[in-house]
């Protein structure tokens, strides 16, 4: 029987043929701002990144939870520009159950329903099951995000259920928010239904 390595999610580059996600860092601010400026990428989040100021700070809490070991923050490069396109990581990391959630995503609109989405997530999932040996990866998000909720369902995640009034976010506004997710014996068809995608 082979051994189940140790659940213990860190910092690691991972690479593809569209995006590498490298380990999130201050000196990503400037790039990331510049990526962030659209104030549509913020529409459904309660940072609205593309004030000024307010992506150093981004970064901050994101490498405040890495070094508190419940996340592994990334900023996702675009390989044929070679520009930092946007964000994305691991969070709510549970040693003890070996899962994670991947969220806090978010790319410059110019490469919105594009391979570079696909190509994250299936870097992001093959690490934490084919490496990590996750047994559960959890994602969530807001139930008036009907376009991330489309993407959500089109890796293959499954939909759990509904937590009501689970956040305030902007305006006072109390969000609904849906979770998904992808047991580690579902991995192996939704990473066929991946790799199919970016090959075609």
């Amino acid at each position: 029987m082979t051994p189940v390595p140790d659940f213990a999610p860190a910092r690691v580059t991972l690479t593809g043929h569209v995006v590498q996600l490298e380990p999130l860092l201050l000196e990503h601010v400037p790039a990331l701002a510049d990526a962030g400026s659209d104030p549509r990428i913020w529409e459904w989040t309660l940072p609205d990144g593309h004030l000024p100021g307010v992506m150093a700070q981004y970064v901050r809490t994101a490498l405040k939870d890495q070094a508190e070991g419940t996340a592994v923050p990334f900023a996702v490069r675009h390989l044929a520009s070679d520009r930092i396109i946007g964000s994305t990581r691991y969070a709510n990391i549970a040693l003890p159950d070996r899962g994670l959630e991947v969220g806090w995503t978010w790319y410059s609109p110019q490469h919105w329903r594009s391979a570079v989405n696909t190509e994250c997530k299936l870097l992001l999932l093959s690490h934490a099951f084919d490496t990590l040996g996750a047994f559960r990866v959890e994602l969530k998000t807001d139930t008036l995000n009907t376009r991330s909720r489309a993407a959500i369902l089109r890796l293959g995640a499954v939909e759990e259920g509904i937590l009501r009034s689970k956040k305030v976010v902007r305006n006072g506004r109390r969000r609904d928010t849906v979770y998904y997710s992808i047991l580690d014996h579902e991995w192996p068809a939704v990473k066929s239904r991946l790799t199919s995608r970016l090959s075609r």
